[in-house]
Order: C-alpha cells, then sequence, then structure tokens
C-alpha cells in the first residue's frame, strides 16, 4: 500500500479549514490541524479525521510567529516525514465599516498583515523543505472576494487579501516547477466566525443580499471552499499562480 500523503491546514480547527481537513481526510489523506487557542474543537476535528481512517495530528502554533511556524513543520517532519500540500487558511480581521476610517489604525493594520499575509509567507517557508520532497506538492492560501470588490469586513482585512493574492503569484514564480502556489477567493461563506462578527440581524441581511445579486442565488458553505482546496491542491497539476475567485456568480450581478 502506497503511503498516506499528507495536507497541513492552519486555522482548522472549525469552519472552512476543518471543512478541508476532513475533505483530504476523507480522501485518504493523512491531516495536521492546526490551532491557536483552544484545542478542544481541533480534537473534535482530528477525532472526526480518525474515524474516516486518517492519522491526525494537532498542533498549538500561532503563524503570525516564525517560530511557531518552524515548530509545526518540525512536528509535522517528525510524525509524518512529509507533507505534500500546505493549505493557509488561519485568518484574522476586524470588523469596521469602510466609511469608518478612524476605526482602524496602524496596529489593526500590523495584526491582520501579520496572520493574513505574513503568517501565510512563514508557513510556506517553514514547509518548504517537506514539500520539496513529493512530486506535485501545491500550497493554496485561502484569499476572499473582498480582494477583488472592495467589500467586506474591513479596508484592511481587503488590503490584506490583495497582498496575498499578489504574493500566491510570487511564490508560483519563485517555487516552481516543483511546487505548485493557487490561491481560492470565496465570496460570502455560511461560518459562526462570520455570523459573530457582523450579529445576527446583519449577517441575515447580508447573506440575503448576496443571494440576491448572485447569478446561482447561492452563498457559499465551508464545503464548497474545500472543494476548491482540494483540486487545488491534490489535482490541477498543471495549474499555478491562479487565484480562483469562488463567489456563486455575483461578479454577474442578475439584473
Amino acid at each position: 500500500m502506497a503511503e498516506r500523503r499528507v495536507c497541513v491546514v492552519t486555522g482548522s480547527s472549525s469552519g472552512i479549514g476543518a471543512a478541508t481537513v476532513r475533505l483530504y481526510a476523507r480522501h485518504g489523506w493523512n491531516v495536521v490541524i492546526n490551532f491557536s487557542r483552544d484545542p478542544a474543537p481541533a480534537e473534535a476535528v482530528a477525532a472526526e479525521c480518525r474515524a474516516l481512517g486518517a492519522e491526525a495530528l494537532c498542533v498549538k502554533a500561532d503563524v503570525a510567529s516564525d517560530a511557531d511556524c518552524k515548530r509545526l513543520a518540525a512536528e509535522v517532519d517528525a510524525r509524518f516525514g512529509r507533507a505534500d500540500v500546505l493549505v493557509n487558511n488561519a485568518g484574522t480581521t476586524k470588523f469596521v465599516a469602510l466609511k469608518d476610517l478612524d476605526g482602524l489604525d496602524a496596529e489593526d493594520f500590523q495584526n491582520i498583515y501579520a496572520v493574513n499575509v505574513i503568517g501565510a509567507y512563514q508557513m510556506s517557508r517553514a514547509l518548504l523543505p517537506l514539500l520539496k520532497r513529493n512530486a506535485g506538492a501545491g500550497i493554496v492560501n485561502v484569499s476572499s472576494i473582498a480582494s477583488m470588490m472592495g467589500v467586506g469586513s474591513s479596508i484592511a482585512y481587503m488590503a490584506s487579501k490583495g497582498a496575498l493574492n499578489a504574493m500566491t503569484l510570487g511564490l508560483a514564480r519563485a517555487l516552481g516547477p516543483a511546487i505548485r502556489v493557487n490561491a481560492v477567493a470565496p465570496g460570502f461563506v455560511e461560518t459562526p466566525w462570520l455570523k459573530a462578527g457582523l450579529g445576527a440581524e446583519r449577517y441575515e441581511q447580508t447573506l440575503q443580499g448576496y443571494k440576491a445579486r448572485a447569478a446561482l442565488d447561492a452563498v457559499m458553505t465551508p464545503d464548497d471552499v474545500a472543494e476548491a482546496a482540494w483540486w487545488l491542491g491534490a489535482g490541477a497539476a498543471k495549474t499555478t499562480g491562479e487565484v480562483l475567485l469562488l463567489d456563486a456568480g455575483l461578479r454577474l450581478t442578475r439584473g
């Protein structure tokens, strides 16, 4: 029996990240579940993956810390001796109305960039030696439609995702042909994190408004984003430097 491949997903104790590790486990991969605070949700996801037949490793690490990224990579190496796909999913934001320019300061930008951009860079660099060992290795960055449309939780968030898109292209140039680097940019995704950030009333208004404009009359689920991360990571053998817009046709704006 061939050795199982390994997928590392940052920020994977809930939402998109959890859906992604579950999908890779369902396809016969071993998985690494990363969390930065409470271990209980991560262990629950790990139990689900083990029930699917996968080996699952939980690692507490803050991707904004380069030392933590290097330690996570060392733990992956010690446990599995390989990594085939890295999904940079960990992200953060501050919910601030776009017109409220006083609602963001330099520290807010620095905190958001530290996770959304620098964290993805540091994780990619830390796992690079492991990824290089395996043909067809890939990195998938979880971006956002906010980077393309000037909408979202805050200007700092959308700017960070724009920077992540640019970094995706740069890494694709730098790491090819050995490693493919792509990004997925989802629109509105139904997650408890987003509901908590927007508040229940605004969340429902935003959801219904999105569906009314999207050509497919739909919003995304974490499983939808996980499917894209699966294709870009495990498949898409000749695709690199792409930012896949996953928006249910919002860009078409139904008339």
